[in-house]
């Protein structure tokens, strides 16, 4: 069952929040085609162990406005929204926790904005640099994403013959219902593709200062989209602390396919974190 969250507006777009918990912040950032419903193991775990939980649906995603227009989807407009929500939520400073998409998002607010990151733990996905320099064997696994730049076609395909693609791509994942339910109304697998849309050339070109808060890294085994080597060699790219875990059975979707796990290096980190 998916948490109710509360509507807050936030750079004149209105955001659905889950806000549970007490004590320091830490706030989950999905991707696509998730929503804050991808952290609901995690969640109670946070909360019991003392942590006050943050999680949006970002925009376009879950219950969170969709505006139209891929120029709405940048990584500067996510950041925004997320530097937004803190000042709303009177935030000073938080850890944050990504997975996917949203850490990309992450690890540019990291670099951009440490006065504003306590700690940074990224699933997945590495440091921006570490990805563009990990090789033929990443690019060959970030094939869909050329596809999901092509207006219409890719939308076509999405959906055609009862969304196979999608339920190909991703290994046919127990997530597939609540997904199909979400890209399924108007606008939002546009939403969705307009992430890579509005991004793909920043993602490849755009300057991504060397991260100076504490950062974790997680990568699962069972991942068919990024390589392992994206993930370790974000080190370089870290300038403060660096710590590295890999999860073995696990597929791409960590918080939905290994959520005692994660949780149990999530508290030991974040606990450690803010002792």
């Amino acid at each position: 069952m998916r948490v109710q969250g509360r509507q807050l507006t936030v750079n004149d777009i209105r955001l659905d929040v889950i806000i549970e918990g007490n004590g320091p912040d830490v706030i989950l950032l999905h991707g696509f085609p998730d929503s804050s419903s991808v952290w609901r193991h995690q969640i109670p775990a946070l909360v019991q162990g003392g942590f006050r939980v943050v999680a949006p649906d970002l925009r376009g995603c879950g219950d969170s406005e969709a505006p139209v227009g891929k120029n709405n989807y940048t990584i500067d407009a996510i950041i925004a929204d997320i530097l937004g929500l803190m000042s709303c939520l009177e935030i000073s400073k938080a850890s944050i926790v990504a997975h996917d998409w949203g850490a990309n998002i992450g690890w540019f607010l990291a670099s951009r904005y440490p006065q504003r990151v306590q700690s940074y733990t990224a699933l997945s996905v590495g440091h921006t640099l570490a990805y563009r320099k990990a090789g033929p064997s990443q690019m060959l696994r970030a094939w869909y994403a050329a596809l999901f730049l092509l207006p219409g076609i890719a939308e076509t395909i999405f959906k055609a013959w009862n969304w196979r693609f999608l339920r190909k791509i991703t290994n046919y994942h127990s997530e597939m219902d609540r997904w199909i339910e979400m890209l399924s109304r108007p606008g939002r697998l546009t939403a969705g593709m307009n992430w890579y849309r509005a991004n793909a050339v920043s993602m490849l070109t755009a300057d991504v200062p060397r991260v100076k808060v504490p950062c974790m890294g997680v990568w699962s085994s069972g991942d068919g989209f990024l390589t392992e080597k994206q993930m370790m060699n974000s080190a370089r790219y870290c300038d403060g602390p660096w710590q590295y875990h890999r999860i073995v059975h696990a597929g791409h979707w960590i918080p939905l396919d290994a959520p005692e796990t994660l949780n149990r290096i999530l508290l030991s980190y974040l606990q450690q974190i803010h002792s």
